[in-house]
C-alpha cells in the first residue's frame, strides 16, 4: 500500500472522529466554574449602604465569586433597568436592596424564569416571590428607641409628654415597623405623639419637618427618627432654634451611620439604634450560596421568609467603639 493511500485513510478517520465529536452532546459545565453574584443597591451615597455593599463584596470575593454592583441612586427607574441588566448578564444569584419594593415584581419574575435565586437585603420584598429577606429586628429597635427617649426626658426633668416621630416611606415596610413600634411603646409610657411625619429618608426633609414641629409644638420633649440622615437633619433644626438635641429635645435615630455617630460624639444628637449592614451584606452572600447549592434555609419568620439581624443602642457611652478613625 502506498504512503499516499495510508495518509488518505488516516485523514478520513480523523474527519469522521471530528464529526462524531461535533455531533455529541455538549459537555457539562465544569463543577468549579466561577459563579457570578449581582448586587443591586439602594443608594451608595449613604453610609449604611456603603457598609452593606462592603460586606456583600468581601463575602462574594472570599467565596470565589465574580461580583457585579449596580447603584439604584434612589431611583425606581434605575432600580428596574439596572437590575434587569444584571439578570440579563447571566448572574447566578441576585441580591437586591430595593428603593421601591412594590416595583420588584417583574424583576423577581424575570430572575425566577432564569433559575436565579433572589435574596432581598433590607427595605422590603414588595409581596414578591423572593427566596429570603434579611432585615434588622426593626420592631425591637423601635421599642429600644422609645425606652431610651423616655429615660432621657426623665433625666432632663422635662415634664412635657409630647414627642415627634419622623418616619420612612410606608412602602419601606420593614423600616416602617420602627416607628410603628416606637409609637406604640412611647404611648404605653404615657406620651402623646403630636406629629408622625414622613421624611422620605432624606436629611433635608428631616430638617424642614422638625422646623414645622417646633413651630406647631414648641414644648415637644423628644424625637425619634426612622433613619439617621433625617435624625441629623432634625437635630440641626433643633440647634438652629437655639436648643440641644441631647439636653433639651433629645433626638434618637436609627442605623448608626457615620454622620449620626459624629453627631452623638459632638453632643448634638442623643442616640441611634445600630443596624449592622456589613453583617447583613455578608449574610446575604451566605444565603445566596445555600440557595445556589439547593440547600434549605431556616427562617426567623417562615411565613414571610425573614431572617433577622439583632440591633444595638448607641449612645455617648459607646459611640467611640464605632467611630472610624480620622484620616
Amino acid at each position: 500500500m502506498s504512503r499516499k493511500k495510508v495518509f488518505s485513510g488516516l485523514l478520513v478517520l480523523m474527519i469522521v472522529a471530528v464529526a462524531l465529536t461535533a455531533c455529541a452532546a455538549p459537555a457539562a459545565p465544569a463543577a468549579n466554574a466561577k459563579k457570578k453574584i449581582g448586587f443591586s443597591v439602594y443608594d451608595m451615597q449613604y453610609g449604611f449602604f456603603q457598609d452593606m455593599e462592603r460586606g456583600t463584596k468581601e463575602a462574594a470575593e472570599a467565596a470565589g465569586y465574580d461580583y457585579v454592583l449596580v447603584d439604584q441612586k434612589s431611583s425606581e427607574a434605575t432600580m428596574v433597568s439596572a437590575t434587569q441588566d444584571l439578570i440579563n448578564q447571566g448572574i447566578d444569584a441576585l441580591i437586591i436592596s430595593p428603593v421601591k419594593p412594590d416595583a420588584m415584581g417583574p424583576l423577581v419574575d424575570a430572575a425566577k424564569k432564569k433559575g436565579i435565586p433572589v435574596v432581598v437585603d433590607d427595605i422590603g420584598g414588595g409581596g414578591t416571590a423572593y427566596d429570603v429577606i434579611v432585615i434588622s429586628n426593626n420592631a425591637e429597635g423601635g421599642v429600644m428607641g422609645a425606652d431610651y427617649l423616655d429615660k432621657m426626658i426623665q433625666t432632663i426633668g422635662n415634664t412635657s409628654k409630647k414627642v415627634a416621630s419622623i418616619t420612612c416611606d410606608p412602602t419601606a415596610v420593614y423600616a416602617w415597623q420602627r416607628n410603628v413600634n416606637f409609637e406604640k411603646r412611647i404611648k404605653e409610657l404615657g406620651y402623646e405623639v403630636v406629629a408622625s411625619l414622613n421624611g422620605n429618608s432624606k436629611q433635608e426633609l428631616g430638617y424642614s419637618l422638625m422646623k414645622d414641629v417646633l413651630s406647631a409644638h414648641p414644648d415637644v420633649a423628644g424625637v425619634f427618627s426612622c433613619n439617621d440622615p433625617m435624625a441629623v437633619g432634625a437635630a440641626q433644626a433643633i440647634a438652629d432654634a437655639g436648643k440641644s438635641g441631647v439636653t433639651d429635645i433629645p433626638v434618637v435615630g436609627f442605623n448608626a451611620d457615620e454622620i449620626a455617630l459624629k453627631a452623638i460624639k459632638e453632643g448634638s444628637m442623643a442616640a441611634t439604634v445600630q443596624q449592622i449592614p456589613y453583617d447583613m451584606g455578608k449574610m446575604t452572600v451566605a444565603l445566596a450560596t445555600k440557595l445556589m447549592n439547593g440547600e434549605k434555609l431556616t427562617f426567623d419568620n417562615e411565613a414571610e421568609r425573614e431572617i433577622y439581624v439583632p440591633v444595638k443602642l448607641i449612645t455617648p457611652e459607646n459611640v467611640d467603639t464605632l467611630l472610624k478613625p480620622a484620616q
